[in-house]
């Protein structure tokens, strides 16, 4: 019975290496769920030797070659750290309010000081936009018409804006333990994370595995359309580890 294997598959990254090359003596692998599509090319130089004659008399693979990509649906914080940037992560909450309600600017004290979601705290001012959508002026203090200033999340306003409305867009932190954040330093060349990674496809009971058991990832895209998903995207190459082994790979016939 002939073997057909269907769909994207399954890919699991299992983090071996920090960006600092620290190894990671307990790893948690990591599924990149709701796969999109897989991708694993392995290619050789091949180098030929000719005479006096049009075509060559030997052939002989040079450097070889193993990169993947791999697009994936659910996003998850655990997977981006471990797999591509290799630092330190914590569980906390970092989010940006755009805001599209609006609120208006109240009277002495002329002060509005919105409440973060999540019971959070405010950290960074992003901007705020009038009700025609022009952006204000932010300014150290004493604010004019158009202009606002912020102390600690209170946005204050000119006394001639009461009234108006205004939308308020921010960044603020909050306490989860779920929620993932870390803070990306600007480390040496030639520091990454590597990953083991493990492929598995099927149809029917006839299943296609392939290990690579050191990788290191080139590339994360994450781009966003107006109509669809977020799907990013993760780029890597394989090269053997310290004992020597690059691949293994089973088929079920």
């Amino acid at each position: 019975m002939a073997q057909y294997n269907f769909g994207a598959g399954a890919l699991w990254g299992t983090p071996t290496t920090d960006a600092f090359g620290a190894i990671i003596a307990v790893p948690t692998p990591q599924l990149l769920a709701t796969t999109q599509d897989v991708s694993i090319d392995i290619s050789g130089d091949i180098k030929t030797l000719y005479g006096q004659n049009q075509f060559p008399v030997a052939a002989g693979r040079g450097k070889g070659k193993i990169s993947g990509k791999v697009k994936y649906g659910q996003f998850n914080g655990a997977v981006l750290n471990a797999l591509y940037f290799g630092q330190t992560m914590t569980s906390a909450l970092l989010a940006d309010y755009a805001d599209v309600t609006g609120s208006v600017i109240p009277a002495t004290p002329f002060t509005i000081t919105p409440t973060p979601p999540s019971t959070g705290a405010w950290s960074v001012d992003l901007g705020v936009r009038n009700a025609q959508g022009n952006p204000m002026t932010r300014v150290a203090s004493a604010p004019t018409t158009g202009q606002y200033s912020v102390t600690a999340g209170a946005y204050l306003f000119a006394t001639a804006d009461t009234g108006q409305t205004v939308f308020i867009s921010y960044q603020y932190t909050a306490t989860s333990t779920i929620a993932k954040t870390s803070l990306v330093q600007n480390i040496a060349m030639g520091s990454a994370p590597t990953f083991r990674c493990d492929f598995f496809n099927q149809l029917g009971g006839n299943g296609l595995s392939l290990t690579l058991y050191s990788c290191i990832s080139s590339k994360l895209s994450i781009a966003t359309k107006i109509d669809d998903f977020l799907i990013p995207e993760l780029d890597f190459e394989a090269f053997a580890d310290s004992a020597g082994r690059v691949m293994s790979w089973g088929t079920a016939q």
